[in-house]
């Protein structure tokens, strides 16, 4: 499809792209709130030119003046009692929102079309990449209210994971379990504005961020089984008692891809506490995670 003047239309893909090939993380936030704003109006209309190659890159465009060091290496954050705590705090989680762009904006680009995904996918991360932006946006804004920047400190590599659409899924959900325990730091810190922040819009928006991972799971897992069941996995419908028996067992069948994923690219099992009631609201129940928190006896 052209435009008017004669020129192709840049697709969601294409768009996606420079995003990530953006190096600024402030640009880069507010070039993604740009594209999808443009998306969720209709002004983009294609999700990707199945006869266009695109190269995705191994990593996104960042710029050097954020100090990368290993986890191990990363100094103790503390707990929030103390402005060097706070300012370390909220400097690492900007930081996490600065790869969660990138994140969100790759499994655009990176698997949208190789998996020949519906529009619907293509939406649900558009809106997460766009939270993401917002989240990173605000933090940073606070970060420099208690005196600090965006590269004032060092922070931790670890966050670029090359991993399958499965398995990134996977990984996004265990920011639920640690954010309300962040929170109340801040809150016993005295530091209230930081706390409002991540509870009235990062946390809120992280469960349905991880909802959507559990939405794409489950339609990934059932359209390698049956594409028509995957499509109805979209729809909320009453199901007749016979049919009702198939989606149970696919369900389960769901949840034990979803343990082996997991066993198969994290190490060990996982430690609680979990929080029970951020992941029932994103549609992860108990039977989701319980059974990875004990020792996986068959890998033995």
């Amino acid at each position: 499809m052209s435009s008017s003047s004669g020129v192709a239309e840049e697709s969601l893909v294409e768009a996606a792209l420079r995003v990530l090939n953006t190096a600024d993380p402030f640009e880069k936030a507010r070039l993604g709130d740009e594209v999808a704003n443009k998306w969720l109006q209709g002004h983009i209309t294609r999700a990707y030119d199945a006869s266009v190659d695109i190269s995705v890159p191994d990593r996104p465009a960042r710029l050097a003046n954020v100090k990368l060091v290993s986890p191990s290496e990363m100094p103790k954050l503390g707990k929030a009692g103390s402005l060097q705590s706070r300012q370390a705090l909220v400097h690492s989680l900007v930081h996490t929102e600065s790869w969660a762009i990138d994140l969100s904006w790759d499994i655009i680009a990176r698997f949208g079309r190789q998996e020949s995904m519906p529009r619907d996918f293509f939406t649900d991360f558009v809106k997460v990449a766009q939270d993401e932006g917002r989240h990173f946006t605000l933090l940073a804004e606070r970060l420099e209210e208690l005196g600090s920047f965006y590269g004032g400190l060092p922070a931790h590599d670890g966050l670029w994971i090359q991993l399958l659409l499965l398995q990134r899924i996977c990984w996004h959900a265990r920011g639920l379990d640690v954010l309300p325990t962040t929170i109340s730091r801040f809150r016993k810190g005295g530091d209230d504005k930081t706390a409002e922040l991540l509870e009235k819009v990062v946390y809120p928006e992280e469960i349905t961020h991880c909802a959507a991972g559990v939405k794409w799971f489950k339609y990934l897992c059932l359209r390698s089984k049956s594409p028509l069941m995957a499509s109805d996995s979209l729809v909320s419908k009453e199901s007749e008692p016979q049919e009702a028996e198939i989606i149970s067992e696919m369900h389960d069948e769901v949840i034990q891809k979803f343990h082996a994923t997991v066993r198969a690219f994290f190490r060990g099992p996982l430690k609680p506490p979990f929080n029970e009631a951020a992941r029932s609201a994103a549609g992860f129940g108990p039977q989701w995670y319980e059974p990875l928190a004990v020792k996986d006896s068959s890998a033995e």
